[in-house]
């Protein structure tokens, strides 16, 4: 089975979430910049990795066109965001607005948490951040799940583990 890990990275989590997972399963990897429809045909499965810009998976849209009108026969999607894993509910939620219904009875899909790097940020991207974290610290009655991410979002911090990968690896190797 030959295996393709394809990433978009803004900040560099995605990036490497995708090296460690082509590592261990001895994928080839290459920066969505790059990809093609013949390259992603010359592969058996298509592994796709993006961060979550508001909520959304960058690139995703495109690449999941792209395989469309490969020949690859299996696609496979992960996030990376500054949500902690534990958060299943905002995570669950992220998925519906990625993925239709059907998608998400036949694509697996894979979350991992990462982080913020306001450092390698673009001026807009940070200006947005910068923006939400007013609006939030503003906020009257917020809930936890908002309390912390107004607290996250205010500097750069790294939650990223290779541990997190380990899901979507062993189901790369047992499938």
């Amino acid at each position: 089975m030959k295996i393709l890990v394809i990433y978009k990275s803004k900040t560099g989590f995605t990036q490497w979430y995708a090296e460690i997972i082509a590592r261990e399963v001895e994928g080839e990897l290459i920066d969505f910049k790059e990809i093609t429809v013949d390259k992603m045909s010359e592969f058996d499965v298509v592994v796709y990795g993006g961060g979550l810009y508001a909520g959304m998976i960058n690139g995703l849209k495109k690449a999941k066109d792209m395989f469309e009108k490969s020949s690859a026969k299996t696609f496979v999607v992960f996030a990376t965001g500054g949500t902690p894993n534990e958060v299943t509910t905002e995570i669950d939620e992220m998925w519906k607005k990625n993925l239709s219904a059907e998608e998400l009875e036949s694509i697996s899909h894979f979350y991992m948490q990462s982080g913020i790097c306001y450092e390698k940020m673009s001026f807009p991207d940070k200006t947005l951040m910068k923006m939400m974290s007013n609006v939030l610290s503003k906020k009257k009655n917020k809930d936890s799940v908002e309390e912390g991410f107004a607290q996250d979002i205010k500097s750069s911090y790294d939650i990223s583990s290779e541990k997190y990968a380990e899901p979507l690896v062993k189901y790369l190797l047992e499938g």
